[in-house]
């Protein structure tokens, strides 16, 4: 059965202009040119020093490009994309005339849905102008991209700190190695090419009261990561690659790393 939810929390920007691809292209971490009617690309958008700030789908719409991002940054990267306009041929507004959609199982939605990229358990992206029937909540929506280790925007990540490669921007299909120069592109070659990576973002099964975001995690009263989305006794934290094969502790309750089979621990 496909399920389908509303998701109110993401809202849609579009970019339209004559140079809205080369424009995008030298700021985002992945390859907008793959974003074409039914597949949509995930990509993050960086500090020149290669700390994430915002992560959003592409999907292509005629003569614009289509981000969707989460609301409440908006306000945020509206100005903050149109600080690198400078010549280019570019306009960069909101599209409140979009509903967004996530679904998943099966048949596959028809169109306008947009194929989630980073795995193929994930579903589809919906951009609608008209309301869409649902069946399901957009908590439900959040339950299964927590049993899929998918990370949330803002809510797993922390601005001008996290790096994508601890976060699962690789294997999840969030970078191009390929496609030249974007903002924050040296720090994160630099981690993926020399191995910097010291912890990741990692679901993780929850014994006890939930704990909620931010609140530290510990291993021998040693301080090794950061709690930060749950939802019904599964979650994700940042953790220290040597703690993830054991048992942890999190507020009151004890937290269980469980390894998505996507993800690569070198």
């Amino acid at each position: 059965m496909t399920i389908i939810a509303h998701l109110p929390e993401r809202a849609v920007i579009a970019v339209s202009g004559e140079d809205r691809v080369s424009f995008l292209q030298g700021l985002v971490s992945n390859d907008i040119a793959q974003a074409v009617p039914g597949q949509a690309v995930w990509a993050a958008f960086l500090t020149p020093q290669g700390k994430w700030l915002a992560d959003f789908f592409i999907q292509a719409d005629g003569d614009r490009v289509l981000l969707e991002v989460e609301r409440a940054q908006t306000a945020m990267l509206i100005p903050r994309l149109s600080r690198y306009r400078l010549r280019a041929k570019v306009a960069i507004a909101p599209a409140d005339e979009y509903g967004v959609y996530a679904a998943w199982g099966e048949p596959a939605p028809p169109p306008p849905a947009a194929r989630d990229p980073r795995l193929p358990e994930a579903g589809w992206r919906i951009l609608s102008k008209a309301p869409i029937e649902t069946n399901a909540t957009a908590e439900d929506y959040d339950s299964h991209r927590l049993r899929l280790g998918l990370p949330d925007g803002s809510r797993d990540m922390e601005s001008e700190k996290s790096i994508l490669l601890e976060a699962g921007f690789d294997e999840l299909h969030g970078v191009s190695w390929s496609k030249g120069c974007y903002m924050g592109q040296e720090l994160t070659a630099r981690t993926k090419y020399r191995g910097l990576i010291k912890r990741r973002l990692v679901p993780v099964a929850i014994d006890g009261p939930p704990p909620g975001p931010g609140t530290p995690v510990m291993r021998d009263g040693i301080e090794v990561g950061t709690m930060r989305s749950s939802r019904d006794g599964i979650g994700l934290a940042t953790v220290r690659l040597d703690v993830l094969s054991v048992p942890l502790t999190c507020g009151e309750a004890r937290l269980i790393s469980r390894l998505p089979g996507w993800m690569t621990i070198a």
